[in-house]
Order: C-alpha cells, then structure tokens, then sequence
C-alpha cells in the first residue's frame, strides 16, 4: 500500500503507515485500490490508484504504474480533503469508509470527486497522505517557527548567562584615563578599599557583635547583621543543613550563623555542586577596629554585611558567589 518514490529495480519497501509517513524525508508513494464515483452515474468503479507529488493518478492496466498507463485523477493542491459520513447511504458507495476531494473554487461541490476505501486503514492512509502533500509544507514551517524563536532566545539568554564572574575586568576610573585592572590581587585590594570607604562614609555602624569600634566610640547597640535575613541567630551546623536542603541544593544558596565552635565568629554556609560547605568567619583587629575575614586576614570586612555584598558580586576564596539566602525560620 505504501512504498518510497524513488523505488529501486522495481522493488518497494513496505512499512507501518504512520512511520512511513511521518520518518521518510521523500514523499511516500501511496497506492492501491480504490472505488470511485463514476461522474454523471450512481455506480461506482474499482480502480487502482496512486497518489504522487504530481497529482492522484488510476491505472488503466490493472495494478501497472507506468506513466503510459495512469491517468490523470485530480490536483489535490487545488483542492480540500474531507471524509464522507455514511457514504454508503447517502452517496451509494459500496462502503462507508469513503472520502472526497472539493476543489476550492466557487461552486466546486458540483466538481466534487468521491472516493471509497475497503477498510477505515486504508481511508486513514489515504486521507493523512493526500493531507501532508497538500499542507506538509506549512506544517513543518508551523512547526520550526516557535522552535526558532525559542533558539533565538534562547540564545540572547545564554549570552547574557555566560558572562560569568570570572569573565569580568575590573576598571579604575580615578585618573584622567580609564584603565583595566589586570592583576587580580590589585582588584581585590582596591574593591576592599571602596567598600570600607563607604561604610566609613556612611552613618555610624558597630561591629558584628554589637561593640562599638573605637573610632565610633559608639553605645552597645544591636549588631547590622541582626536585621538581615539572611543571618541566622543560634542556627546549629546540622539545622543550617537542614534548611538548605529544604530551600534546594543550587549554587549560591547559603546562610551565615553564630560559630558553635568559636567564641564571636560566624560561619558561612554555602551550597555548590549539590553539596553543603561551611567557611569559618574569623575577627581580626585592623588598626584598632575589629573586623571580618574569611581569608586568614588577606581580605578584610568591617561587619558581615559588607562581607555578604561583598561575595554577593565576587567569588574570592569561595566556589561561587553568594545568590540566594535561606529565608530565617524557626526551629
């Protein structure tokens, strides 16, 4: 019933109806026998069909494709396929598995060509053949469409994505000309030296513990990171696990809490390669002022704060940066 147009030696390769129409990149040739209404008449004539990117074509010659002996049926780009209900009652066809081919002009439905099948198969083959030869195109076009807008955000998406941390320069603009920052260590030192520029700038803080620093001179006070919600107060190791775990195992998840272990220190719970790690926050004295590190004094932050914007835009000793905080719950 089904064979490649492009048969070899005679020979045709048989497949399942659905497969072969929808896996080969050729058009299938659809053939075998159909009845059909005989025009002017109310009989019905079996003839041998075959359907070809040309056109639906009968043999004149029993069940014989040579082009000598088939004729021509009808243009099925000029025309709509439908499916005949009760063909056999209403239009007298010897089964009811019948279909037709409408031309698409004004008044066609006195042009209208009929045909029967022997079995619902053989109408199905035929009616989803002569439907994607008709409309194939415009069905595949349909579907590349959203595909192709999809890729071409997609893409505009990735691009952005992929500039990572470790892709970005750093620039100093303090001198008449601008410049970009190549060493690594320079970079760090001057973002350092921004960032405790401006919390100096900025209204009077204490430290992490809630002492005032001795260039404040300020009264106890409850300590900046208390506010933030990504610290977590008397948070144990195994608790601080647990809500990570519960918020998700992505890169960038992380909480900072009090040091079981260690008397006024912190710790820095991160989540990288679904797997939870936690970075001891040690206090230093820098000049007399009390501050942060997580880097044995290499980088140093006045509060926790500025030690989690910090690491929120750059990735220093940790394996990514800081992006999404554990919301604070209770235990």
């Amino acid at each position: 019933m089904l064979s490649y147009s492009n048969e070899v030696n005679g020979t045709s390769k048989s497949l399942d109806t659905l497969k072969m129409l929808l896996s080969t990149t050729t058009y299938p040739e659809v053939h075998t026998y159909l009845y059909m209404s005989e025009k002017g008449k109310k009989s019905w004539k079996k003839q041998f069909f075959v359907l070809r990117r040309s056109g639906l074509y009968f043999s004149t010659k029993g069940t014989s494709k040579d082009p000598r002996h088939l004729q021509f049926f009808s243009d099925f780009s000029q025309c709509n396929i439908y499916i005949l209900l009760s063909a056999r009652r209403m239009y007298g066809a010897p089964t009811d598995y019948g279909f037709c081919l409408k031309p698409n002009k004004t008044g066609g439905a006195k042009e209208m060509k009929l045909l029967c099948a022997e079995s619902e198969e053989s109408k199905s083959c035929w009616v989803t053949a002569l439907r994607l030869y008709k409309h194939g195109k415009q069905f595949y076009q349909n579907y590349l469409r959203p595909h192709q807008n999809n890729d071409v955000n997609g893409f505009n998406l990735s691009a952005m994505r992929s500039i990572s941390e470790n892709s970005l320069v750093a620039m100093d603009f303090s001198g008449h000309k601008t410049r970009v920052i190549e060493n690594p260590t320079e970079a760090l030192s001057i973002a350092v030296q921004e960032g405790l520029l401006w919390r100096r700038k900025s209204c009077g803080r204490i430290n992490a513990h809630g002492l005032p620093t001795t260039s404040q001179n300020s009264k106890l006070n409850i300590a900046v990171h208390m506010s933030q919600p990504w610290f977590h107060h008397r948070t144990s190791r195994d608790e601080a696990q647990k809500l990570i775990h519960q918020q998700g195992l992505v890169n960038g998840v992380f909480l900072v809490r009090d040091s079981q272990s260690t008397p006024k220190s912190f710790v820095l719970s991160l989540c990288h390669g679904q797997k939870i790690k936690h970075f001891q926050i040690l206090p230093i004295e820098d000049g007399g002022e009390l501050c942060y590190t997580l880097d044995e004094g290499h980088t140093r932050f006045t509060d926790l704060t500025q030690l989690v914007e910090f690491h929120q835009l750059n990735r220093g000793i940790l394996p990514c940066t800081l992006k999404h905080y554990c919301t604070r719950v209770t235990f």
